[in-house]
């Protein structure tokens, strides 16, 4: 599985003063759908030998969401190297098709009890980077 996508609608509490959703919970939907990609892809055992901290968050916002809109939602694992992946996360309007927001994510992998960057197996590399 290389990529993963999900449908959301909008909702009031994610709206902002300017009734558009807010910065902020796009940059919780981007953290979201990369979770979610994460634990949908590798086997439990995985989930507790690794986890994820936030290196960097590069955002793109093209055109603001309103109340009700759908959002399409897709994630995809875009380089490794090392300790690092990088994850591309799309959203665009279900409607229109429009290109909503476009962010890329550093993810550092880390061992759960030190918390110092590990390297991630190449097999698990592979479950995210094979073809659909």
């Amino acid at each position: 599985m290389s990529s993963y996508r999900k449908n959301i609608t909008v909702k009031q509490e994610d709206l902002d003063e300017l009734q558009h959703v807010n910065n902020v919970r796009y940059l919780e939907w981007v953290q979201e759908i990369s979770k979610e990609h994460w634990e949908n892809v590798v086997a439990k055992k995985v989930l507790d030998e690794i986890i994820w901290v936030v290196r960097n968050h590069n955002i793109t916002y093209y055109e603001g969401a309103l109340l009700n809109d759908s959002i399409a939602m897709a994630t995809e694992v875009i380089e490794w190297k090392g300790p690092i992946s990088t994850r591309l996360v799309t959203m665009k309007n279900n409607k229109s098709g429009r290109m909503l927001v476009k962010a890329i994510t550093e993810w550092c992998a880390v061992h759960p009890k030190t918390l110092k960057p590990i390297r991630v197996p190449v097999d698990i590399q592979t479950l995210f980077t094979q073809r659909e």
